[in-house]
């Protein structure tokens, strides 16, 4: 079946269940950013496969709402589809809610499968269309007849973690998060989302390509655990070592039965942005529920001195697999045939020399002159461009080790360069710098700091559409909650305060459509600095280390303070890098991290 067939075949099913309107999101059933191949649902129905993005067909429309990293995929992947697309955030454009508001007649029916929407998005869609009187009915996956050659669950085994990597037990975890259920008077709580889960338990798998997570679902009570899991993903170390913290174990699926039977004695810890509306709807009305953010997300972001130190680790590794790489690619480029997708495969060959590589911590984003203007942009056999020595490739990629996960964009400059990409290209290394230099007092949060990196463009009049900075998890999901570096207030308008041993990304960018694209992306850990009677003072300590192409700076265009941080960066870069490469390697890193 065609997109056009899917979608008609879709309304088809409406129609014989009397509903006006019918949701796909993106996630799977415990929210995830990114799934796997059983859950793309979303990607099946309308060709785009971008990771964000949601659809809602009547029997006369369907429109598809993404952010501004997917506008020019979703163009063009929608195209010919009879999907609109509706660009989030631009002036006049509905959200879906607004939508859904006029689409809706009094009293009509509003289907979705409540597994893969969140708690709280059904309950404001609840909220939102209460007024029309809409029966929302939570338990269609009309998806599921449409798609007959659906894959199936993922059977990968999972694998544990050390300690050595971890720093801390599943015991010990348990007992902080049990602290904090007291704290807020819970005596159960749900866990649901896919990296609170693999954190706890100290352990990874591989049932979403590049995010080594595990399909759980976890009930934390006071003295017990249930872990619902395909038990055949667990070997007898992992069994041994999660029935001594008291887990008993059950079928994936069983999730739904069980919160079932949960009584008025219980008080039910929830967190209604990663938990789904269908568990929600499962538990009795009877049963307290506590709407709060999993304990956990704010435990795992910050970081402990032992992850902190296996990040770094990592990040070594992964600076002299991409300096190689960069190298490989300034010598050899105009002399063999290069494209995006041969050179995404020699970046991660160089990646695999290590023996602590696992695979890619995202779909690599390897764009040449005008497809690096596409922000979230993927190489396939039918865009692949030949590389030519002659203006900008850019590559965001990154690794997942025992260590942790990196992420880190570079743009190479591949030959000549007009004034015009060397001044943007500037500009976005001023932006990197200037954030990176930061020193700030505790109770900052990246809404505070974003203008750091902005700074340097805004005053050329120009901008990004995307965050300046996320969190990274350790070889958990590579956008990290709850922590970020951006000018726009959260929806709820509480944004995450810094804290020390947080990780998070450094990324200004400059996207001109047709033309080009530049992006420099750096990982930093929030460091603690000194305390006085002004506070605690914080700064962030770079741990990416790979040279920002000196061909594509323009000194005139900086001052001597961002030169000094210039130098200063590829100093450290040259004194970690250096002492793996090759003679030659050790040379032109040398020419590269120059003072200026």
């Amino acid at each position: 079946m065609n997109i056009q067939e899917r979608i008609a075949a879709l309304r088809q099913m409406m129609r014989a269940h009397k509903i006006d309107a019918y949701i796909i999101p993106s996630a799977d059933n415990h929210q995830s950013e990114y799934v796997g191949e059983h859950f793309k649902c979303r990607a099946f129905l309308s060709g785009f496969t971008g990771s964000a993005g949601d659809i809602i067909v009547t029997q006369t429309s369907a429109g598809l709402w993404s952010d501004a990293r997917y506008f020019l995929q979703a163009e063009s992947q929608l195209e010919n589809t009879g999907i609109t697309l509706y660009k989030m955030g631009e002036p006049n454009v509905p959200t879906m809610e607004d939508f859904l508001t006029n689409a809706l007649p009094m009293h009509g029916v509003l289907g979705f499968d409540g597994r893969v929407i969140a708690m709280q998005k059904g309950q404001n869609l609840a909220k939102t269309l209460a007024s029309k009187q809409i029966d929302m009915q939570h338990t269609h996956d009309f998806i599921d007849t449409i798609w007959s050659e659906r894959p199936p669950l993922s059977k990968e085994p999972a694998f544990s973690l050390d300690e050595k990597y971890t720093g801390e037990s599943t015991h010990a975890k348990l007992t902080r998060i049990r602290l904090a259920m007291k704290e807020v008077g819970a005596t159960t709580h749900i866990i649901s989302s896919l990296d609170d889960i693999c954190w706890i338990l100290n352990m990874r798998g591989n049932d979403i390509e590049y995010s080594p997570l595990i399909l759980s679902y976890l009930i934390i009570r006071e003295n017990c655990v249930d872990l619902f899991i395909d038990e055949e993903k667990l070997d007898s170390h992992a069994k041994e070592t999660l029935t001594k913290c008291n887990f008993t174990f059950h079928p994936y699926n069983n999730i739904y039965k069980v919160v079932k039977t949960f009584t008025d004695m219980e008080t039910i810890l929830i967190d209604p942005q990663k938990t789904n509306y269908a568990i929600y709807k499962s538990i009795s009305e009877n049963v307290k529920i506590i709407e709060k953010q999993n304990p956990s997300i704010l435990f795992k972001a910050i970081k402990n001195e032992i992850e902190l130190q296996n990040i770094k680790n990592a990040h070594i590794q992964d600076g002299v697999a991409v300096t190689k790489f960069m190298y490989w690619l300034k010598t050899t480029i105009g002399k063999e045939k290069i494209t995006e997708c041969s050179a995404t495969k020699k970046l991660e060959s160089f990646r695999r020399n290590s023996k602590s590589y696992l695979g890619q911590s995202f779909s690599p984003i390897c764009g040449y002159k005008e497809h690096a203007a596409i922000v979230h942009y993927c190489a396939t056999p039918e865009t692949d461009k030949v590389l030519e020595p002659v203006g900008l490739f850019l590559t965001d990629t990154g690794g997942n080790y025992y260590e942790g996960s990196t992420d880190i964009t570079r743009t190479h400059v591949l030959g000549a360069l007009t004034n015009e990409e060397r001044l943007h290209f500037t500009a976005v290394a001023k932006s990197n710098l200037n954030l990176a230099n930061a020193r700030f007092l505790y109770g900052c949060s990246g809404y505070n700091l974003d203008i750091l990196a902005r700074q340097p463009l805004w005053a050329l009049g120009l901008d990004y559409k995307h965050g300046t900075g996320h969190g990274v998890g350790y070889l958990l999901s590579i956008h990290e909650g709850p922590a970020s570096l951006r000018w726009q207030l959260p929806p709820d308008g509480m944004p995450q305060v810094l804290e020390s041993g947080m990780v998070l990304t450094n990324e200004p960018a400059l996207y001109v459509s047709d033309s080009h694209g530049v992006r420099t992306e750096n990982e930093m850990i929030v460091r603690a600095d000194k305390t006085n009677t002004y506070g605690q003072f914080l700064y962030f300590e770079t741990i990416t280390y790979v040279p920002i192409d000196l061909d594509g700076i323009n000194p005139s265009l900086m001052n001597q303070d961002e030169k000094n941080l210039l130098n200063n960066y590829h100093k450290l870069v040259y004194s970690t890098i250096a002492p793996y490469l090759s003679k030659d390697e050790k040379a032109w890193l040398q020419t590269y991290t120059k003072e200026i």
